[in-house]
């Protein structure tokens, strides 16, 4: 595993304290897991996505990822209806561990914009993760 000082942690994003990581694209919300995540989960083998039209609330686990390591829960960092998943991960899955934020795992339109607001910045993120 990376030391914090080498892993990336966009100040485009918002994160969660389950590391999940949401941006603002256009009228809808990506969502993916963070540069932390995947660095501790290790090579990733397998994502379970859910379906086009299915509809989460903040908090409800969406989705899991497999790694060599463990199977961990991905959870909704804002509540809303997923409006694509991203397929390229179905074949290529450790395109999570190549670049987390460019592997978005769903899309969302969301239910409350504020809920995002509530999402905490990069640095609040990494203040979380020193402890």
């Amino acid at each position: 595993m990376k030391d914090l000082s080498e892993l990336d942690f966009p100040e485009t994003v918002r994160y969660t304290e389950d590391h999940e990581w949401a941006a603002v694209d256009g009228e809808t919300v990506r969502i993916g897991v963070s540069d932390y995540a995947q660095d501790q989960l290790g090579d990733i083998v397998y994502v379970e996505m859910p379906e086009i039209g299915d509809i989460f609330e903040k908090g409800d686990e969406f989705g899991t990822l497999e790694s060599v390591k463990a199977v961990s829960e991905i959870y909704m960092p804002v509540g809303g209806e997923v409006v694509a998943v991203n397929e390229a991960l179905v074949d290529t899955p450790e395109l999570i561990n190549q670049d987390p934020y460019g592997a978005w795992i769903v899309e969302i339109r969301v239910t409350d914009v504020g809920e995002y607001d509530e999402l905490m910045s990069a640095e609040d993120y990494l203040e979380m993760l020193r402890g």
